[in-house]
């Protein structure tokens, strides 16, 4: 149990961490890969694709992304008995987020069994519990393959326009390689871990040494591989900026290469026991057709706070449950909030407690241990699970650089990067900021979609306030889906989520097909969507007040107004969705010969 003068300590301990660490820039301290620093954003994994000409033709589906959730509408499509699909992926194959991050000690920090998405359909058992990298690369090719995916994919592509033509019912699709095809429908999937961020550390471009972001890692200059054997590195001088998921996997790696790492943090990230091991096909119960999904659905149900019988996967997700479950709504439909919030901070404390004391029990430098722990409670920031990074803080090659006073870098040098009065002089300085989560071209305007009349978003979005049914179509944007949005549901087990979505659009586009119907909410439908949103929205101000800045609360400004995502969790939603497929998809769908609205 945590004493009410001990809550009260932390109270006042978060807020004063948080403070230490708000900049007044908020999210515009990160600047993106393009202009300036676009050859940040180059593709080292690929070669120079080789010229081709235009394509002209039409398809009936165009799917602009090629990570899980574009594979996962073509391979849904493909059920459904779509013939042309056609992907288009800026990256020089599939795979998405696991095409571009190839970093040492880069794994999935989901159980890989419940992560890895069409296992009983491929008939593949992870190796891992909690799979490397190039593991789910290979899986993300070997759905692609058996799909048949490939036959009309554009790589090295990247779609420059989508342009609604009504008299033909068809989008024009525009690339950066000339295309000008036209596709009956299209399926937006482009993710929420897509364009990399840097930040805007003045004077970057002053740096005589060599940089690069995590997801675009130079093995040309570090040798080497995701399993390690950096030789590159031995006697280098390297930073690295960043420490949350990715930093937690690549700094061990490069504690036991380089010459001397220089860790530059800002926020610890919580750090508990990963404990990853080989597994078999015994071990997770692969021994009839269904066990992925029902092993997937039981880690839904609990993360979710849903009745569950048993815990199958029991790791630290599963375990944590009880946590992140009650920021849901459905845990208070009833009793006293002030009782609720009182009994959620007690049980976040201790959860936290247990964490920062495997901190000091784990870094001999006492010093060293307090800057590593995290103040803050437990869902502020995406948890970390590993066994070697708060051990690498105990080499002698490896020195942590605290930077929440001068709220990060302060600025670089043709030398190296100075913090407070010290320049600390570096070969490299490897960026481990991440993405701008949840930002896809088709709501930041990089991707202009232009539909019926000309209506633009994000533009309408702007004027009005998003609108959506169930976040997947909009009024004004016929036979136009989106995979992964806002104001559907989120997960921590994102791929489970794609597949429902993909699901859903491969259902939607078979409805159309089969009643000569366009996929189109009436705005009635989207007003009924936004009112349920926003009446069952939950205040989570309380909880971000005390959270330290990061990409959860819009680095320390709150929440975004209005409805977003829905509000009960990823698994009644799906199951909304499922019974909304059976008795109201009709809602979703116009006439093709109808007037216009």
């Amino acid at each position: 149990m945590v004493s009410p003068d001990e809550l009260d300590r932390l109270r006042r301990r978060y807020r004063l961490e948080r403070e230490r660490r708000v900049r007044a820039d908020g999210p515009r301290q990160y600047v993106g890969a393009d202009a300036a620093f676009g050859s940040y954003a180059a593709d080292p994994h690929a070669a120079a694709p080789a010229p081709r000409e235009p394509l002209k033709d039409t398809v009936d589906v165009a799917v602009v992304g090629g990570g899980f959730g574009g594979i996962l509408a073509g391979a849904r499509l493909r059920a459904q008995g779509v013939g042309r699909v056609r992907i288009v992926e800026r990256g020089g194959d599939f795979g998405g987020t696991w095409y571009w991050n190839r970093y040492p000690g880069i794994h999935c920090d989901i159980e890989s069994h419940v992560y890895l998405p069409m296992l009983d359909e491929t008939g593949y058992v992870p190796e891992w519990k909690y799979a490397p990298g190039e593991e789910i690369r290979r899986h993300a090719v070997r759905i692609a393959e058996k799909s048949d995916l490939y036959a009309d994919a554009l790589f090295s592509t990247a779609v420059t326009s989508l342009t609604w033509d009504e008299p033909s019912g068809t989008w024009l699709v525009t690339t950066d390689r000339g295309d000008e095809f036209r596709a009956t429908y299209v399926i937006t999937a482009t993710g929420t871990l897509t364009d990399l961020k840097l930040p805007g550390i003045p004077g970057i471009e002053e740096f005589e040494g060599r940089t690069f972001h995590t997801s675009r890692w130079d093995y040309a200059y570090t040798k080497g591989s995701p399993k390690g054997g950096l030789s590159g590195l031995a006697d280098q001088r390297v930073g690295v900026v960043g420490t949350g998921a990715t930093g937690v996997q690549v700094i061990p790696m490069l504690a036991e290469d380089a010459g001397h790492l220089y860790v530059f943090q800002r926020t610890p990230s919580s750090v508990d026991v990963r404990a990853n091991r080989p597994t078999t096909a015994g071990d997770v119960g692969a021994d009839h057709h269904g066990w992925a999904r029902e092993r997937r659905d039981n880690f839904l149900r609990i993360v979710s706070g849903e009745p569950s019988g048993e815990d199958r996967v029991a790791d630290g997700w599963t375990a944590s449950a009880a946590l992140l479950e009650k920021l849901l709504p459905s845990f208070r439909r009833e009793g006293d909030p002030a009782a609720f919030e009182a009994a959620y901070e007690a049980a976040d404390a201790a959860r936290m407690n247990e964490i920062r004391a495997r901190v000091e029990r784990t870094v001999t430098d006492p010093a060293t241990a307090e800057k590593l722990k995290p103040w803050y409670r437990y869902a502020c920031k995406r948890p970390t699970f590993s066994d070697t990074y708060l051990q690498a803080f105990n080499r002698d090659n490896v020195t942590l650089v605290d930077t929440a006073d001068t709220h990060g870098i302060e600025r670089m040098t043709a030398r190296g990067v100075v913090v407070g009065d010290t320049e600390y002089a570096l070969d490299c300085l490897i960026f481990a900021t991440g993405f701008s989560v949840g930002a896809s071209g088709l709501h930041t305007g990089s991707l202009p979609v232009r539909g019926r009349d000309g209506l633009r978003l994000p533009q309408a979005w702007a004027e009005r306030g998003m609108r959506t049914l169930h976040g997947f179509t909009s009024h004004g944007f016929p036979n136009l889906i989106q995979l992964g949005a806002p104001q559907s549901a989120a997960s921590v087990n994102f791929t489970h989520v794609l597949d429902e979505h993909a699901v859903h659009a491969a259902a939607l586009v078979a409805a159309a097909e089969a009643e000569g119907a366009v996929i189109e909410p009436s705005r009635e439908a989207e007003d009924a969507w936004n009112a349920l949103l926003a009446g069952a929205a939950p205040d989570h101000e309380w909880f971000h007040a005390d959270c330290t800045p990061g990409y959860y609360n819009g680095e320390g400004r709150g929440r975004p107004n209005g409805p977003t995502a829905y509000p009960h969790g990823a698994f009644a939603f799906h199951e909304l969705l499922r019974r909304w497929r059976e008795d109201s998809l009709h809602e979703a769908l116009r006439p093709r010969t109808a007037a216009r609205p």
